[in-house]
């Protein structure tokens, strides 16, 4: 009987001081619980408003590709901060645990300051990642260049673009090494080439049949939805030694330019070899001297 009663009081000692604790530090655990959530739900809406009131829209972009660059810019600030969020909220918890957190905390400077160096440039990529997804400067599917490598932008993260060029190459580029980037597909592009026609070419009709060449492909129905203006004649762009060259412009949808291109040249090929048009080629003279 004796030792049924020291049990009994055992359990009791463990019951009230387990109960002392939950009322001391398991209701301070539960709150910091409930608080990362709260605000972690909080932040949430609140990123989301600031980002779509602050971020700056394109006029060309559809209501769509910006919902899109939203959201991609809203989800990495939240997942950032719900980060930063539960490791205050774990810090906070062990410390209520009687976890000491200082020489976790220590720990985690020496280890920080071990890789500063690294890590100055894995924030530099991140940062521009981020400007990169805010400012639009292009998005995945837009073909743009890089120094000298041009591509379809396959895969944008906050550290680095993923580019295929025309050949199938991968190219990873880190977005802190970026410091120049054309998209040559935002909003439309340009039909713009050069063409040389012999000296002893009639200009004026050489002109109006290159008019004529590019309105008939932008009325064409296999072409017209590419088209947004007319391939036409914009100037005599050089006087050359074997040929006249002349400029020809026009404008596509985004990613069009190149296939409207090789039509256009195509058919002005045909048409001006029909009319009799001479397209020179270099050519040199020889005299020979008599003896």
């Amino acid at each position: 009987m004796d030792k049924i009663k020291n049990l009994n009081e055992v359990f009791a000692g463990i019951g009230e001081l387990f109960i002392s604790w939950l009322l001391a530090h398991g209701l301070k655990i539960l709150f910091i619980a409930i608080g990362a959530f709260v605000l972690n739900k909080i932040l949430r809406a609140f990123i989301g408003k600031t980002v779509r009131l602050t971020v700056v829209h394109d006029s060309g972009s559809s209501l769509e590709a910006e919902k899109k660059r939203e959201d991609t810019l809203v989800q990495v600030i939240v997942t950032t901060m719900r980060i930063v969020i539960i490791l205050l909220a774990c810090l906070m918890i062990l410390q209520e645990l009687g976890v000491q957190i200082a020489p976790i905390l220590a720990g985690a400077g020496i280890v920080g300051l071990a890789f500063g160096f690294g890590g100055q440039y894995l924030i530099r990529d991140v940062i521009a990642g981020l400007f990169i997804i805010m400012e639009n400067q292009y998005r995945i599917g837009d073909v743009i260049r890089i120094e000298d490598t041009t591509g379809l932008v396959e895969e944008i993260t906050l550290r680095k673009t993923t580019l295929r060029d025309i050949d199938g190459t991968v190219h990873h580029i880190q977005h802190g090494e970026i410091k120049k980037v054309s998209n040559l597909s935002k909003n439309f592009a340009r039909v713009n080439f050069n063409i040389g026609i012999g000296y002893s070419s009639n200009l004026e009709k050489v002109i109006e049949l290159v008019n004529s060449v590019g309105k008939t492909l932008a009325e064409d129905p296999k072409w017209k939805d590419s088209i947004l203006k007319a391939p036409e004649f914009l100037r005599v762009d050089d006087m050359a030694d074997s040929a006249i060259v002349i400029k020809i412009l026009g404008e596509t949808i985004p990613h069009m330019q190149w296939d409207v291109t090789g039509e256009l040249r195509k058919r002005l090929i045909i048409a001006f070899h029909k009319e009799g048009i001479e397209i020179p080629f270099p050519q040199r003279v020889v005299h020979m001297v008599k003896e």
